[in-house]
């Protein structure tokens, strides 16, 4: 058995790969938010609100679960497999959950101030965003097969 320190070490994700496999995966979750709002608005008989902060969070929880389905089985996002990406802890193995929930919630800010967590990718020295960072996990640019 192989332990997580005999794994190969591959090389960080550039922030293009990153952006590029952002894209899709949004294409993807659009889809998902989607459907969710099209069962909330049957389950409530077209008297749905968006402004209500139970809809709001049943987004949210969504938006989360899609991640962290993905991370926590594969390390791969759709569109970070159509990139050969994956999701690493900094050790090689996979994320936990608590580190998908690390993960996810700093990117919501780290995304939203203008990208400034991808934008950090440029002087770091590891090439690990904001997120990254403070969840203790890395994408990585997986070889071809």
């Amino acid at each position: 058995m192989q332990s997580a320190s005999d794994k190969p070490s591959y090389p960080a994700a550039g922030l293009f790969t990153r952006l590029v496999a952002m894209f899709y995966d949004s294409l993807l979750l659009l889809s998902v938010l989607l459907i969710a709002t099209a069962l909330a608005l049957l389950a409530t008989k077209g008297t749905l609100h968006y402004h209500n902060p139970f809809f709001r969070t049943f987004l949210f929880l969504i938006c989360f679960s899609f991640y962290a389905w993905f991370w926590l089985h594969g390390g791969q996002t759709l569109g970070m497999r159509a990139w050969r990406l994956q999701l690493q802890s900094l050790d090689g193995g996979p994320v936990s959950i608590w580190q998908a929930l690390l993960r996810f919630m700093v990117a919501i800010p780290s995304l939203a101030l203008g990208g400034i967590g991808l934008w950090w990718m440029l002087v770091d020295r590891d090439k690990l965003a904001l997120h990254d960072r403070f969840s203790e996990s890395r994408i990585v640019r997986l070889p071809k097969k």
